[in-house]
């Protein structure tokens, strides 16, 4: 647990960021001259403190080797894994919930045809990968045994896998293995390891890439009054032991991403206090992914402005997670999206 906490803030973007780079007055995020910020955000459990990049120097000896400690963090080159390209800003996982009863298209795609159908579509719009998930875990929602659940998927997944990059979404290990054995390139676990036991054996036996992400207690009784000291904190915390306990199970690699699990087990204070915040999540080293699209804290913010796809919310929460530096947005509405991040770029270009 850390006593201190760094988060970069004060973003620039594309053209005046790469220029700021050059002259040694931003610091760029993973090596990308067109992302940079040129302030920090030092964090306790008990305060906060802005200042800019060059008054780190005038920090007193320990607290300097600390933030430098995670600049270098926030610094570092990504490599690319999973059909994900860290160069750029943001990548985008294309959803295909291939079941019954998801949140907000539940049962709209789970036909063979349908499903193969929008998988091509979300790819061919320019997904990097494609999640596919045959258990909905939409707050309230009851568990699926295995044999449903791999029921659900099998059939779509076994036609599509080896024509587009998949990335699987389960929290068991049975069906992780399968998904594997068939080329799946990514495991997305929304339960941050903690459901099926075996799930890091699975994980270590295979190396392949898989997300983290963080939610508390279970999708029937996640939304019944969470409660954080420090949502922001808490959650950091949560990764860096989940980090320190796959070191100690020998998963060595570095191809992980970690996902804060947007409504899972957060109220809106917690959400819009994530996602404001979540540049902190940079010093950890690892990628960042967000699930923001068509969240439930869209319809509590719009209130009477809410609609079925919520593609207003989405765009402006999924513009403001990208000017943070997050690489990677789990999204419905694909095409839309990649719309509307195409021309916020080019109207900031310089």
């Amino acid at each position: 647990m850390s006593g201190y906490y760094t988060r970069a803030c004060n973003f620039y973007y594309g053209k005046l960021s790469k220029q700021l780079v050059e002259k040694k007055k931003s610091i760029s995020l993973h090596q990308i001259k067109e992302i940079s910020f040129d302030h920090i955000e030092i964090i306790t459990r008990k305060s906060k403190k802005r200042i800019s990049i060059d008054q780190i120097k005038n920090l007193p000896k320990i607290l300097r080797k600390k933030i430098n400690s995670d600049l270098k963090k926030i610094n570092s080159k990504k490599r690319n894994f999973s059909n994900l390209n860290f160069k750029k800003i943001p990548n985008i996982l294309g959803v295909l919930n291939l079941t019954p009863d998801s949140f907000s298209d539940g049962g709209k795609f789970n036909s063979k045809k349908k499903g193969i159908t929008h998988a091509i579509n979300l790819y061919k719009k320019g997904a990097d990968l494609i999640d596919v998930g045959g258990e909905s875990t939409r707050p309230g929602s009851k568990p699926v045994n295995e044999k449903n659940e791999w029921k659900r998927i099998n059939k779509i997944l076994r036609l599509i896998v080896n024509k587009l990059p998949i990335s699987l979404d389960t929290r068991k290990s049975k069906i992780m293995q399968k998904g594997i054995e068939l080329g799946v390139k990514l495991i997305n676990d929304v339960s941050g390891l903690n459901y099926d036991s075996k799930t890091l054996t699975v994980l270590k036996k295979n190396k392949i890439p898989f997300i983290i992400q963080h939610s508390t207690g279970i999708p029937e009784n996640m939304q019944k009054n969470p409660n954080y000291k420090n949502e922001l904190l808490d959650i950091y915390d949560f990764f860096e032991q989940k980090i320190n306990l796959l070191r100690s199970k020998g998963i060595k690699h570095n191809n992980i991403i970690l996902d804060p699990g947007i409504g899972f087990g957060k109220n809106l204070k917690h959400n819009m206090n994530l996602i404001r915040g979540i540049s902190i999540f940079h010093s950890l080293g690892f990628p960042i992914l967000v699930g923001n699209s068509r969240k439930r804290f869209i319809k509590e913010i719009s209130k009477k402005n809410d609609s079925i796809n919520r593609i207003g919310g989405t765009m402006a929460s999924s513009i403001f997670l990208m000017m943070q530096g997050i690489q990677i947005l789990r999204i419905h509405d694909v095409n839309e999206v990649i719309q509307g991040i195409k021309v916020f770029s080019e109207l900031i270009k310089n």
